[in-house]
């Protein structure tokens, strides 16, 4: 099969498909980021559903890379016979999505092959087929796809084939078009338009971007990759756009990330506002509110890209999964389960609005005070923790620390904005918490920090106690949780999650070198002025990235590989904020504002 890194991505922001080294789109959910896929080549075999366009007996590209500040790939193949791109992307969304293939000759005269398999339903319906006079049109219950070109087009074992000869100067389009199936056929888009309009789509919103620097390129990149996880009509933003790529090869550690997660806000807004997308911090930050509307003690770690609260996890077991990891599953059960550390997460993150651009605190308050209030009466439980651990709850250092960063964000919104709150209370609060965290989260004869209140295990979530104001950043305990963490978790200089063989997380096996985690260290390494150190780490992580910039939720460091769903919104945050820093020579604070224009 097809490795993680080899693919790259192009979507319309709504879904986004991913395009393999060898011409073949492996994945794509219609018509949303969570909706069933059509294309499921990546969790299984290519008669679960692909469509290839390559020249004919070629394997791998040549070459390939994304037009300069867009979404837009470019495939190339040097053959005996000539030479050939493919040029692929997805029109930002009217009314239906369209993906859009155009094949150009660039010499000689190449022969071309095309092989279309839709399966809707993740694999499961094989749609029924017709020619018309302008390509193709499938059909399968609630999903209709229609295909337009003027290359040659037959049916040959189930697969829509197009053989065809392409020759210096041509160009030769494909237009496939996701509609209901209850409506009328959709108008047909000249690809060379809609190529024409796409661009301009990505050049303007990129101009937008304050990126400057020497690292200017993987910035950029990771910002426009982030764009392209946003589901536009709401403005949330989806950890992946995949599911069930696996954490270990052959291992069951196998999640659905097309959600959007509440841990990933601070990192969002912080890295959008400081190069000058307010638009979508401002979206993003709406989003968010409408999600935890309602009661506090209904809070989720995680919600659906309109909110949807319901997320209900299930396997598919037509589907091998990735290298045979199985089960593939779709929804996620994590969904439901306590995670303390969102309450602060939510009150840090509405805390850095206060502070930022946008000002727009007292619409906010109300829902503020709610979830600060519910957190005061169960700050103290054992929940799940941070990594949505499926073994038995636990006091997480982590979850503490994040109740105090809620208590801390009400206090200084009462006291440095004057909003209405019992600070006196809260002060308390946060003062208790404190005590609590250094009392049963510290092992003073290791001088560290550790994972849960009690066990030796670490966790590399200890690295954001600075981040988030609990201790200075070269606090003589944060800087012996540093070196136990990087004496403890590391392997190659790249950075766990935490030991999973020791941990009691709920699973078998285990997982690969967390990226987010690593660029947490880059951050720490900074803090502790360390400097030479994170730039050598966030050098090396940069160049984990695939060919077209992309960086998943893992490395495998014995396999040298990608692991984990794929492109994964924390990693680029993570590498953002860290670029932003590093060009700072300083850390700053989850609550404050990094300065716009700084990315190096």
């Amino acid at each position: 099969m097809v490795r993680i890194e080899d693919y790259a991505v192009v979507g319309d922001l709504h879904t986004a498909a991913l395009i393999s080294t060898e011409g073949s789109i492996d994945w794509l959910c219609l018509p949303r980021f969570d909706s069933p896929a059509c294309f499921n080549a990546l969790l299984d075999t290519p008669e679960s559903g692909r469509w290839r366009l390559a020249p004919a007996g070629a394997a791998e590209c040549t070459s390939r890379r994304y037009r300069r500040h867009t979404l837009i790939l470019e495939t190339e193949w040097e053959t005996d016979d000539g030479a050939v791109r493919v040029i692929d992307f997805m029109p930002p969304r009217d009314q239906v999505a369209d993906i859009v293939r155009i094949v150009v000759g660039l010499h000689g005269q190449v022969r071309m092959r095309g092989e279309l398999a839709l399966r809707f339903d993740y694999g499961h319906i094989m749609p029924w087929v017709r020619r018309d006079s302008r390509g193709l049109h499938a059909i399968a219950g609630p999903d209709s796809a229609y295909l337009a070109t003027n290359a040659p087009l037959r049916g040959e074992h189930m697969h829509t084939v197009s053989d065809f000869t392409v020759k210096a100067g041509e160009r030769v389009p494909f237009v496939l078009t996701w509609a209901p199936s209850h409506v009328r056929r959709p108008r047909s888009v000249d690809a060379e338009v809609v190529l024409e309009s796409t661009e301009k789509f990505w050049l303007d919103w990129s101009g937008q971007g304050k990126v400057t620097g020497p690292y200017k390129d993987a910035v950029e990149r990771s910002l426009i990759t982030l764009k392209a996880l946003t589901y536009a009509p709401t403005g949330g933003i989806v950890a992946a756009v995949t599911t069930s790529l696996p954490e270990q090869l052959g291992g069951p550690r196998n999640w659905d990330y097309r959600y959007c997660w509440l841990r990933d806000a601070t990192l969002t807004l912080q890295s959008l506002l400081a190069v000058g997308y307010t638009a979508e911090a401002a979206a993003w930050r709406d989003w968010l509110l409408r999600a935890v509307a309602g009661d506090p003690a209904d809070l989720q770690i995680m919600y659906g890209i309109h909110g949807e609260r319901r997320l209900p996890e299930m396997e598919l077991p037509w589907l091998a999964g990735y290298e045979d990891s199985s089960p593939v599953r779709i929804g996620n059960g994590a969904a439901g389960q306590l995670q303390l550390d969102v309450w602060g997460e939510v009150l840090d993150c509405l805390s850095l609005t206060r502070n930022s651009l946008l000002t727009h605190p007292d619409e906010a308050w109300d829902v503020q005070v709610a979830l600060m209030e519910y957190l005061e009466g169960v700050w103290n439980r054992p929940d799940n923790g941070l990594w949505e651990m499926r073994g038995p709850r636990r006091h997480f250092t982590h979850s503490k620390v994040m109740a105090w960063v809620a208590a801390d964000r009400m206090v200084k919104g009462v006291r440095d904005s004057g909003l209405p709150g019992p600070a006196a209370r809260w002060e308390a609060l946060r003062d208790t918490i404190r005590k609590e965290v250094m009392t049963q989260g510290f092992d003073a004869d290791r001088n560290t920090f550790t994972q849960s209140y009690g066990r030796p295990e670490l966790d590399a979530s200890l690295l954001l106690i600075p981040r988030v104001g609990f201790l200075p950043p070269d606090d003589p305990r944060v800087i012996g949780t540093i070196d136990a963490i990087q004496r403890e978790l590391t392997e190659d200089g790249f950075l766990l999650r935490y030991r999973p063989e020791i941990s009691d997380d709920g699973l078998p096996g285990g997982e690969g070198v967390f990226l987010a985690c690593s660029f947490w260290l880059v951050e720490a390494l900074l803090g502790a002025g360390r400097h030479r150190p994170a730039t050598e780490l966030f050098e090396r992580l940069l160049a984990l990235r695939n060919d077209v910039g992309l960086l998943s939720e893992e490395w495998g460091v014995q396999s040298g590989r990608h692991l984990g769903n794929t492109p994964q919104a924390f990693s680029h945050f993570a590498l953002v904020t860290s670029a932003l820093e590093l060009q700072q020579h300083g850390t700053g604070r989850s609550n404050k504002p990094l300065r716009a224009g700084t990315a190096s």
